[in-house]
């Protein structure tokens, strides 16, 4: 006994004392069980099970008193359903547990691929938006055919008001020539030419400037 208390350490786990029970593969236990649930719901098990039952009934009514086995109120038969059952309810609820599982863990997979399908969704109807707003901002065609038509439009107007002011510019300049020419009706280019009343007289070379009279 102080052996044993010199051996315990603090610094250890202390193992659990009690029955230990057999370790078993649950998930090999669950298979099986689902096996025979599975195996229990088939009408292939009802009628070997009626099959059983009636020869079981034949045989202990009809046979010889030393060959029966178990006599009428068939105490024995009763047991074996008796197990049967108990066992049973156990192997189906536990099937039904390991499919609820599987179906939560399906039902989860399936949530979980709908928000991501919901999401990517989304996304492409964001991005169908930002292209139709995008396709509605790029030049077309036809948008460019008008824009092209207008302006050549703008640069025939540009020219024709050009024209228009060139042949403006040519004509005073030709009017401001044919101003400045002076007469050549046998007065000298370089003598002045008196006015009507004499009191002006041109001494500029185009003979527009006055000129003070003497006196």
């Amino acid at each position: 006994m102080a052996e044993q208390r010199r051996t315990e350490r603090l610094d250890q786990p202390r193992e659990p004392r009690g029955i230990k029970l057999p370790r078993f593969d649950a998930e090999a236990f669950g298979r099986w069980s689902e096996g025979i649930a599975r195996g229990m719901g088939t009408a292939n098990f009802i009628v070997v099970m009626t099959v059983v039952i009636t020869i079981w009934f034949v045989w202990n009514t009809l046979a010889p008193a030393d060959l029966r086995f178990d006599p009428y109120t068939f105490t024995f038969l009763t047991l074996v359903l008796s197990l049967q059952a108990s066992y049973a309810a156990p192997l189906i609820l536990l099937a039904q547990n390991r499919q609820a599982d599987r179906d939560r863990v399906a039902l989860e997979e399936d949530r979980r691929r709908a928000t991501a399908q919901k999401a990517d969704t989304e996304y492409l109807a964001r991005e169908i938006a930002a292209l139709r707003i995008a396709l509605g901002e790029v030049a077309t065609r036809d948008f460019l055919r008008s824009e092209l038509a207008r302006l050549a439009e703008e640069l025939d107007e540009a020219g024709q008001r050009r024209q228009r002011l060139e042949r403006r510019q040519q004509e005073k300049d030709s009017r401001q020539e044919r101003r400045g020419q002076r007469p050549t009706d046998g007065v000298g280019l370089d003598e002045p030419r008196d006015d009507l009343d004499g009191d002006f007289a041109p001494d500029r070379p185009d003979g527009t400037g006055p000129r003070r009279s003497e006196g």
